[in-house]
């Protein structure tokens, strides 16, 4: 199987290193990021929202896919995690990154539209994903990873997960694409 993500973003390398540094274990990984690219390239002036930025690693692969005219938002309540993303990446006039619960920042945006939305955290996968997926343009891009059993999984976390692709296979406005890839992904697109 061929596995080479090259060019990996500039930001990339020292954005890992604080990361470990930090003792973030949740980050995402090669594989996520370099489709995430990949699908952000497909949506010139698109607009894209990140749920969980965490250190910012997924949100380089973004803005590497990005054009000029492209928006990103990406928000995470960890000022911690935030803060190695703001050191690196927080230049970027392309990004929009906010320190707040996610649950505040679904209910004071609703009537927002994206074309991507990467959900890498609670809401907006496990909590709010009706609420997500009104967000979501027609044709836009839904993806989530870390659907394969993973080591920090708390006990009665696999049945989350299955309830959530159940949810997502009955969507009547969904196509979806499950992957076994990474660390399990779906890549949903909205039909209308």
């Amino acid at each position: 199987m061929i596995e080479d993500f090259s060019p990996i973003p500039k930001s990339y390398s020292e954005i890992q290193k604080a990361t470990v540094e930090s003792g973030f274990t949740m980050a995402s990984d090669l594989a996520i990021g370099s489709l995430l690219r990949t699908l952000a390239v497909s949506k010139p002036g698109g607009r894209f929202l990140e749920l969980g930025t965490g250190t910012g690693l997924s949100t380089s692969w973004i803005l590497e896919g990005m054009d000029h005219n492209s928006r990103l938002t990406t928000i995470d309540n960890d000022v911690a995690c935030l803060s190695i993303a703001q050191k690196y990446l927080g230049n970027d006039p392309r990004l929009n990154l906010q320190c707040i619960d996610g649950e505040d920042w679904i209910n004071a945006n609703l009537a927002k539209r994206f074309d991507l939305i990467f959900a890498d955290t609670w809401h907006g996968k496990y909590l709010m994903l009706d609420h997500i997926l009104e967000m979501l343009k027609p044709s836009g891009f839904y993806i989530v990873d870390d659907m394969n059993p993973q080591p920090n999984w708390p006990e009665g976390h696999a049945e989350k997960a299955e309830k959530f692709i159940e949810k997502l296979d009955s969507s009547r406005f969904l196509t979806l694409t499950k992957m076994n890839w990474s660390t399990g992904i779906i890549v949903a697109t909205r039909k209308y």
